[in-house]
């Protein structure tokens, strides 16, 4: 350790840190209304210090956490020091480094014999922010205030006074009134149960030992990540990944990444098209998001996770008004997946080219639905981001296959699907269909995880369906020479039907009706492999054909594996004669 700091002591208050956060994550679950928040776990909860730094963040939502830290300062910064015991802020804007207005956070200052020592935070995804289409993503928006309402720090309680006024005219803005109060007084709960737990820490160890053991755990994580970056060779990495085009006539973009690497520090540049009148565009506080988590698929490291992981990276996000740091008016609010996924991938992969046995595959990048609608039995107005429906196949490593059902990339294996029932009870709505897509897995020496289908139905009414990210043009971008015979079948779509029979499909966002007979069918990407696909085990490719994950014909056009179709063996011999003439293919 670098400071005198009992070390029973340190771990003393980093287990009560990290069990308060826990605690705040629990409230939210079993106090929350909208299923977005109690089945999704679309939330994240940290906890800063009063300078202010994010001194632990919850293994929670990526796109989250980055976007937290200046977020946070941004909050701390507008209201100087007009912060008081007992205050609450309430904030979502992006011109306020907010991450997208559909995330609203809630700030608790902790003040401990009058001074003021941590924050407690929680941000969440509401099931509706006002404008023109339920759930707030617009893909016809050509600005930002087509796209919702923008709340900037403004205080909800203020000295231990509630300002009703102020809530009711933000739950007057939105759909679904009664999910919003619930979900907003569920905020309320956790950033009081954080605040309650660390006065608590401070009774017993005093402020002068906390805040010691606190600046021992940002230092460990700071060493961490010098550790990391310092076994990376001195120079300048550079790469891009693609965005693929939505539909609206923007064509495909390129975000661009360069990495300088010198001794333990690492700065990171990024270089992207002036902002577009599309709601892809990413604001500050999410772009540094995109970075972080790119970043951390690279350095993979154990905990603590706070701030002091990021000492020795600055980051460059280009002008403002371009596609990642994008100015007001620019619409956004598809931002938290596109483009942030794919930011993250050319971070990692420009990391990679310094260290290529650190590669993995990208996870499968988010493609899902919002919908909306009246609930015959009650009369009342739903509106729900269906997270389930986004749900795609995670990407494999130089060691084990990719984890099926897992993603998007944005969320990192975060997001719960809850169970079909649930759904089904909470709306009016029958879904015939949940599971993993057969060959949406990228083919490789280890396989990318699947990525799921999710199929729904409404009842007794006219649904209206909201589309939106990618993942349907372009597939995950695999590592280490992974690459599928098979693309098209590692896409995400959209596809709409009557008695079963597909009537359209959609590659595209929009804003769709459903009516009462018809179905919507969405798919989801899967994540990329690694390595050559020749040489995956045969055995492996057998085991993934009787679980219905890959299929007979892609066994043999992606992994050179002849499957027998009465017993699913592998047949050795015409395998093996097989492999050996696409290696000699390959090698002429």
């Amino acid at each position: 350790m670098s400071r005198d700091v009992d070390p029973i002591t340190l771990a003393v208050v980093r287990g009560v840190l990290e069990t308060t956060q826990r605690e705040m994550t629990m409230t939210l679950e079993k106090t929350a209304r909208s299923s977005v928040f109690n089945v999704a776990h679309d939330y994240s909860n940290a906890i800063f210090n009063g300078r202010p730094e994010m001194i632990l963040q919850g293994q929670d939502i990526p796109i989250h956490l980055g976007g937290l830290i200046p977020a946070m300062k941004e909050v701390a910064r507008f209201f100087g020091d007009d912060i008081h015991d007992g205050d609450i802020v309430y904030h979502n804007d992006p011109v306020y480094k907010g991450s997208h207005i559909v995330d609203c956070c809630m700030y608790k200052p902790v003040f401990y014999h009058g001074e003021l020592v941590f924050w407690t935070v929680c941000k969440g995804h509401v099931t509706d922010i006002g404008g023109p289409v339920p759930a707030g993503y617009n893909p016809d928006a050509r600005e930002i205030y087509a796209e919702g309402l923008r709340i900037p720090p403004v205080k909800l309680w203020e000295k231990g006074v509630e300002r009703y006024d102020v809530i009711n005219f933000m739950l007057s803005n939105m759909r679904s009134r009664r999910d919003q109060e619930g979900d907003l007084r569920a905020q309320l709960g956790a950033v009081n149960v954080g605040a309650r737990n660390l006065c608590a820490l401070l009774d017993k160890y005093g402020v002068e030992t906390v805040r010691t053991c606190v600046d021992e755990l940002m230092d460990m994580a700071d060493r961490h990540m010098r550790q990391i970056i310092r076994a990376v060779p001195d120079g300048i990495y550079e790469a891009s990944a693609r965005l693929e085009d939505s539909g609206h006539g923007f064509g495909e973009i390129d975000i661009k990444a360069t990495i300088e690497i010198n001794a333990d520090t690492c700065h990171i540049k990024i270089e992207s098209p002036p902002q577009i009148p599309y709601f892809i565009n990413s604001y500050e506080g999410n772009s540094i998001s995109g970075v972080y988590l790119g970043l951390m698929m690279f350095a993979q490291l154990d905990p603590p996770y706070n701030e002091g992981l990021y000492r020795c990276i600055s980051v460059d996000l280009g002008p403002h008004g371009t596609l990642c740091n994008a100015k007001e008016p620019a619409p956004h609010v598809n931002c938290t997946t596109t483009p942030m996924e794919t930011l993250a991938d050319a971070v990692r992969l420009a990391l990679e080219r310094a260290q290529g046995e650190r590669a993995v595959g990208s996870w499968g990048h988010s493609s899902g639905i919002n919908i909306a609608g009246h609930d015959q039995r009650t009369g009342d107005e739903y509106v729900t981001m269906v997270l389930a429906s986004l749900v795609s196949g995670a990407g494999a490593t130089g060691y084990m296959d990719g984890w099926h059902a897992c993603g998007p990339q944005c969320c990192f294996g975060a997001l719960y699907s809850g169970d079909i029932e649930t759904l089904e009870y909470s709306y009016p709505i029958v879904i015939h269909r949940y599971g993993l897509v057969t060959d949406s897995a990228g083919a490789g020496e280890y396989r990318g995880g699947s990525g799921t289908v999710w199929e729904v139905e409404p009842i007794g009414h006219e649904m209206t369906v909201v589309s939106f990210g990618e993942g349907r043009k372009l597939p995950a971008i695999g590592a280490n020479h992974a690459a599928s015979a098979m693309p098209e079948r590692k896409l995400g779509r959209v596809e709409l039907k009557r008695h079963g029979k597909v009537i359209e499909t959609y590659k595209e966002n929009a804003v769709m009706t459903v009516r009462d007979g018809y179905s919507l069918a969405t798919f989801n990407p899967g994540g990329g492999g690694w390595g050559s696909p020749l040489r995956r085990q045969p055995q492996h490719v057998s085991d993934d054909v009787r679980s219905g994950i890959v299929s007979i014909e892609a066994a043999r056009a992606e992994y050179g594996v002849v499957i027998d179709p009465e017993s699913l063996l592998v047949d050795s011999s015409a395998t093996e004669a097989l492999r050996a003439e696409r290696q000699s293919s390959q090698h002429q």
